[in-house]
């Protein structure tokens, strides 16, 4: 039998058991059911797609690794979101034009948009390895092995895609 496939098997019926109790073990820190059920599923699709052999001993525990960490990796992100919103809010209150009412402060959210309108003008390639690098935290190694591209050419797309959003958000300013 191939052990490919009997891993996808071994991880299909683990899912199948245990979906429930993973669900909750995320949800249970903070989080709404909606993205613990979406973490859940991102756990396992990597898991599917893992080329390693994993054992009925060692599923559980990387499971659970994994929730752990990709729960840390939620916050991690959602405190970069709002350091930069009292960055925002502190320089805007320094500045001359300052406004002390809540519309005048742009938030974590407008600057995602304005960054994804930002993204549309890159080229595909510089725009996907991007998001890859901003969004899922990936580094170029990653991102390189990931699309299957070599390490100097991501390396060179991820800058062309700084500089871009860069000159984007001094225009704005």
């Amino acid at each position: 039998m191939n052990p490919q496939m009997n891993n996808n098997q071994l991880i299909s019926n683990y899912y199948v058991q245990h979906r429930d109790e993973i669900v909750h073990f995320i949800a249970v820190r903070n989080l709404h059911d909606d993205d613990a059920q979406d973490m859940v599923q991102d756990i396992f699709l990597r898991l599917l797609g893992s080329r390693h052999l994993i054992t009925p001993q060692t599923l559980p525990c990387l499971v659970y690794t994994m929730a752990r960490n990709s729960v840390s990796d939620y916050y991690r992100r959602r405190r970069v979101y709002e350091e930069y919103e009292h960055f925002i809010k502190r320089s805007a209150s320094d500045s001359k034009y300052s406004h002390t009412d809540i519309e005048s402060v742009i938030s974590a959210r407008q600057l995602v948009e304005r960054m994804e309108r930002s993204l549309v003008r890159l080229p595909e390639s510089c725009g996907s390895i991007y998001r890859l690098h901003i969004y899922d935290g990936l580094k170029v190694g990653d991102i390189a092995k990931q699309l299957e591209l070599p390490y100097k050419q991501v390396e060179n797309r991820l800058g062309q895609a700084r500089r871009h959003i860069r000159q984007q958000f001094k225009a704005c300013v």
